[in-house]
């Protein structure tokens, strides 16, 4: 097995008693143009936004500018991924604001649809224009950043929207970190087409948990029921650290595909597309992975492997078997799911 290593290249230094809540890369999308600098926005406790450039040379951090954004904790700071210039931010005041970082310091829109804290922010990597908003006051919002007035799809959580991740591959499925109510996966198809409302596929609560991480995985799985099918790891291209800096809550969706990318995917395309239009079909209901079970589900990374051929259909990969992982604050337990297609 190959060995790792992990080392600090560059630092950013905030002021004394002052919180990192977030970050987020600008290379949101699978692509980056070649002439696109590398950039990072954080946010920090006192209100504070930090846009960073990555000298990739170096690799080293340069600031580009610091700005106050928020009167109280700025949770939240993400790109436009379609637009790098604009950044969006949250803060504890329940404002959602945006950013022309050409000319910091001066917001473009400041919204107060949300009616508290905004502490989740992510736009569409697949979808130019589509942005996704989630608060204090338990709902999550998509907009068209095209005419921020008002968004276009109110999704009800029940519980404090901390984290929103759009999937990989799949532009219609968002996953919301909701607090005391546990993790859900949003359908929002219909809502995308200015249709009809998002639609709720999976919904999991944790009575004795708070669930303030949610990401999806480039791992790819094999069927859990065969023995030594590989797998392999890829990153997304962006990233979010989050919550507080004494703290770490994380829960993690990965998303079966194959274990290697071939043309013959497309020959699937129309019956896996159809499959994802209605939400992937009915699902059974979560189901927790037992060591057994992990034991011949394929965890070892195939060697050599390469990474999805993004010229192919993203979204003909099939969705029949969805992994979760949730960790748990308050009983310190970690629990694997797997979601299947029935």
């Amino acid at each position: 097995m190959n060995a790792y290593t992990l080392q600090p290249v560059s630092s950013f230094a905030l002021e004394k008693q002052c919180l990192a809540l977030s970050l987020d890369w600008s290379t949101g999308k699978t692509e980056r143009a070649s002439d696109q600098p590398l950039k990072i926005i954080s946010s920090d406790s006192k209100g504070q936004l930090h846009l960073l450039k990555v000298n990739e040379a170096g690799p080293a951090l340069q600031e580009v500018a610091t700005w106050h954004a928020h009167h109280f904790e700025a949770w939240i700071a993400a790109f436009n991924y379609w637009q790098t210039e604009i950044v969006y931010s949250g803060g504890d005041d329940a404002l959602l604001k945006g950013w022309d970082t050409r000319t910091p310091g001066t917001s473009v829109f400041t919204s107060e649809r949300h009616s508290m804290g905004v502490c989740s922010i992510q736009s569409s990597p697949h979808r130019e224009n589509i942005l996704a908003t989630g608060s204090y006051d338990e709902h999550v919002l998509l907009w068209d950043t095209r005419s921020m007035k008002q968004p276009f799809a109110d999704m009800p959580t029940q519980g404090g929207v901390w984290r929103l991740k759009w999937h990989p591959f799949h532009h219609h499925l968002l996953l919301a970190a909701c607090m005391h109510s546990g993790f859900k996966i949003f359908n929002c198809q219909k809502a995308i087409e200015k249709q009809e409302a998002c639609t709720v596929s999976v919904s999991h609560t944790l009575p004795s948990s708070l669930v303030y991480g949610a990401d999806w995985s480039w791992l790819y799985f094999g069927n859990l029921s065969q023995t030594h099918q590989p797998c392999c790891l890829e990153a997304f291209p962006y990233g979010n650290v989050g919550a507080k800096a004494s703290q770490l809550y994380s829960l993690k969706a990965v998303h079966q595909s194959p274990a290697a990318c071939s043309h013959h995917l497309a020959e699937d395309e129309e019956e896996c597309h159809s499959k994802l239009e209605s939400g992937s079909g009915p699902k059974t209901p979560l189901h927790p992975l037992t060591e057994d079970m992990m034991k011949s589900g394929g965890w070892c990374r195939a060697a050599g492997h390469k990474g999805w051929d993004c010229d192919l259909s993203l979204e003909a990969a099939s969705l029949d078997i969805d992994l979760l992982a949730t960790c748990s604050f308050y009983d310190h337990v970690l629990h694997l799911w797997k979601w299947e297609s029935s």
